[in-house]
């Protein structure tokens, strides 16, 4: 099926400005927020989103450690705007990194092409987000409650939907 590109899509509106820190690898938070107007099986999206984090934890009188910063993209149905728990499904590969105290500011990038899944309801509305999670082992050196800061005006959400172009007008009838 012949794609053809609609207008972008994009969101500079952080949804979180801290990622708290512990052990675990998969507390997300949602960054950015993208929804999408109807969509279909087959069509596609092209997604980009960038983001920077900062790690103070510790400053300035506590311990400084080493925070592994994971992120992706994810989708939702768009039934419910304001899910926040499933049904989610990941849609890009996992993307990684440490925010060392040297480092302090990490810089999140991640894009991906997505095709609508066949059994995508014709018509709906799919929510895109990238979400990030931060971890440590040392997450307890402060007694817990380190937060990575999320940046404002470091980053932005654009998804380029690609969709079925309208079918063609029927030919007049000649008399």
């Amino acid at each position: 099926m012949p794609l053809t590109p609609i207008e972008p899509l994009a969101s500079e509106t952080l949804e979180t400005t801290a990622i708290p820190v512990d052990l675990a690898s998969d507390t997300y938070k949602i960054l950015y927020r993208v929804v999408t107007g109807p969509l279909s099986p087959g069509e596609a999206l092209d997604i980009s989103a960038d983001a920077r984090v900062s790690n103070a934890v510790g400053y300035p009188n506590g311990a400084r450690y080493t925070v592994g910063v994971g992120w992706h993209l994810w989708a939702y149905s768009y039934t419910n705007p304001l899910r926040i728990s499933g049904p989610w499904w990941r849609i890009s590969h996992l993307m990684g990194s440490n925010a060392t105290p040297d480092l302090h500011h990490l810089d999140l990038h991640i894009s991906r092409w997505y095709r609508v899944p066949e059994d995508w309801p014709p018509g709906h509305r799919m929510v895109i987000v990238l979400r990030a999670d931060a971890h440590s082992t040392a997450w307890k050196s402060n007694g817990g409650g380190d937060t990575l800061t999320v940046d404002s005006g470091y980053g932005q959400l654009i998804v380029r939907p690609w969709v079925a172009p309208p079918p063609a007008p029927p030919a007049p009838v000649e008399a």
